[in-house]
């Protein structure tokens, strides 16, 4: 066996360490079990609040590497439970939410802190998305009703109709210090313009005392392609856009048959 205790492995995890029935295959749990035995470190990196990741986390054989969240605005360690490394949204956020929410009737917010989650308007996106994570949240008619300071990010949730001229009045507006990040085809996220995983693997590889050489990274979405550009050792699934494909090292299989386990087997065999 290997000695992989240089290495640090962070994937994303729906429709990657997931398949496209939201299951961890038994393929990539043996592997991150075997690549963890030859004392490598696997992580999470998700767009997931800290309650939404803990139930895939805890499944995973490594325990100790603190893993990713919201998009790359924190780094949380499961094991202290507490965030090592915060990128808040700046004032600015706050500012751009409110007058799109204005604009928009029909617009429903996700504000989420390190430790809580609030819904600004909430309407049947941000319910459905609540309940499908079983996340506790507190519900608000306006986001004045919303601590100010230390968000992580905002979801702003639409209809794919509505979505873009979302965006684009977003984009309209004086932004300074602020970015978007397309998620899914009903929503997208506001974070500080320095967040993204990219940024958060590399701070935690410094915690973690990992060389950057030896950072390898799996991810399927377009708020993977900062952190697939960021490491060393890239890699996507099949199904991913040709856009991350272009820059990854490795091209996995199918998140239905493993992609996670096909890029460790080939981190095992080529490092």
């Amino acid at each position: 066996m290997k000695d992989l205790s240089h290495f640090l492995l962070v994937s994303d995890i729906d429709d990657t360490l997931l398949n496209k029935y939201k299951k961890i295959p038994k393929a990539n749990l043996e592997a991150i079990e075997r690549f963890c035995r030859s004392g490598g470190r696997f992580t999470l990196a998700s767009a997931r609040s800290i309650p939404a990741l803990y139930s895939h986390y805890k499944r995973l054989p490594d325990q100790s590497t603190p893993a990713i969240v919201l998009n790359g605005a924190g780094i949380y360690d499961f094991a202290d439970e507490k965030m090592l490394w915060y990128n808040s949204v700046p004032a600015q956020g706050k500012e751009l939410a409110e007058s799109a929410m204005n604009k928009f009737p029909f617009l429903e917010l996700a504000v989420f802190t390190p430790d809580k989650i609030y819904i600004v308007r909430p309407r049947l996106l941000s319910r459905v998305m609540m309940l499908f994570h079983s996340l506790e949240h507190i519900s608000c008619k306006s986001l004045d009703e919303v601590p100010e300071g230390n968000w992580g990010k905002v979801i702003f949730f639409c209809t794919p109709h509505s979505r873009n001229k979302v965006k684009e009045y977003l984009l309209s507006k004086k932004r300074e210090g602020v970015k978007f990040i397309d998620t899914t085809a009903l929503s997208f996220d506001l974070v500080n313009e320095t967040t993204n995983k990219g940024t958060a693997v590399r701070a935690l590889a410094g915690i973690l005392g990992v060389d950057e050489k030896n950072i390898g990274a799996i991810g399927d979405y377009f708020n993977d392609y900062d952190m697939l550009k960021s490491v060393a050792h890239p890699a996507c699934p099949s199904q991913a856009p040709k856009e991350l494909h272009a820059v990854c090292e490795f091209h996995a299989c199918h998140c239905n048959e493993g992609a996670v386990a096909d890029f460790i087997s080939y981190i095992e065999k080529t490092y």
